[in-house]
């Protein structure tokens, strides 16, 4: 005899996605802040020892914990929301997994309205720029007196272009290898028909996936470190075209290990505890 399915503690599916994704986030930016320390600290222009070497690896914590909820929160519900809304759509030559392309697009571009201020607040403070992250708001907050709220805008925002750059082509690399490796699991069973896979299962998948997306996408990062560390704003193509003039083309592949490690591992925390949270609240 079948065991009947529990029952939802949240019915709402765009609830369920908020509130997971809140979790999700949270989870991942606080366990594994240190090694993000590290990877922003190999990636600065200062180099890592004058960045603080392995010193205070959890500096800048608080912007971390104040932005990662509601970032997570906003790119879930929209993913989710995209899927939702072209589920009963004719996908014609995309298919799924194009759909998965367009909906992680539009999420990762939503989620930096969150991301940026504070990525900017976060690694001034780990590169030692400021002791913590208050001190970095504080500090770019007090330049409306001398520069106007514009230029305070253009600061928490410093960064943006590239941010969207970078997280684009990851996701869309990520997500559809996650979904389609999901899929592919759930086949494998021949027994039952779960409504999802478990959260280790996603684990998993999360891991192999943000490996091959952080690997590939690693140029990108450091493009976008050396843009929110600068001193004076600086155009994305000018500082690509200085760097690799100045330090020649490997230093664009600088903390590919941390980066890899942190996000092979972050992507199990982020999209393993994301699904326990999801299958949670739907009595899955």
């Amino acid at each position: 005899m079948e065991a009947l399915p529990s029952k939802p503690l949240v019915n709402s599916p765009y609830l369920q996605s908020l509130l997971a994704g809140a979790a999700a986030g949270t989870t991942v930016d606080t366990s594994l802040y240190p090694l993000d320390t590290l990877k922003t600290r190999l990636q600065s222009s200062a180099g890592f020892r004058a960045s603080g070497g392995f010193r205070g690896v959890y500096n800048g914590i608080g912007s971390a914990i104040v932005g990662s909820a509601p970032g997570a929160a906003l790119f879930f519900v929209t993913y989710d929301g995209v899927k939702r809304y072209y589920a009963s759509q004719n996908l014609g030559v995309y298919g799924e997994a194009g759909v998965h392309m367009l909906a992680a697009s539009v999420s990762e571009v939503a989620a930096c309205a969150v991301r940026v201020p504070t990525e900017v607040i976060k690694q001034r403070a780990q590169a030692k720029q400021h002791p913590s992250s208050l001190a970095a708001l504080t500090a770019v907050l007090g330049q409306r007196r001398t520069h106007g709220l514009l230029h305070v805008w253009r600061e928490l925002y410093r960064g943006w272009s590239i941010t969207v750059i970078r997280e684009v082509p990851f996701t869309v690399i990520q997500f559809p290898l996650w979904e389609g490796m999901k899929k592919w699991a759930l086949r494998q069973r021949h027994g039952s028909k779960p409504a999802d896979v478990t959260g280790a299962e996603s684990a998993g998948f999360g891991a192999i996936s943000g490996a091959i997306a952080a690997g590939l996408t690693t140029p990108l990062d450091v493009l976008k470190t050396r843009m929110m560390l600068a001193k004076e704003r600086e155009g994305m193509l000018a500082m690509t075209r200085r760097i690799w003039a100045e330090e020649g083309g490997r230093v664009f592949f600088s903390g590919i290990g941390p980066r890899t490690m942190w996000i092979s591992i972050g992507g199990a925390v982020f999209l393993g505890s994301y699904q326990w949270a999801s299958n949670f609240l739907a009595g899955v």
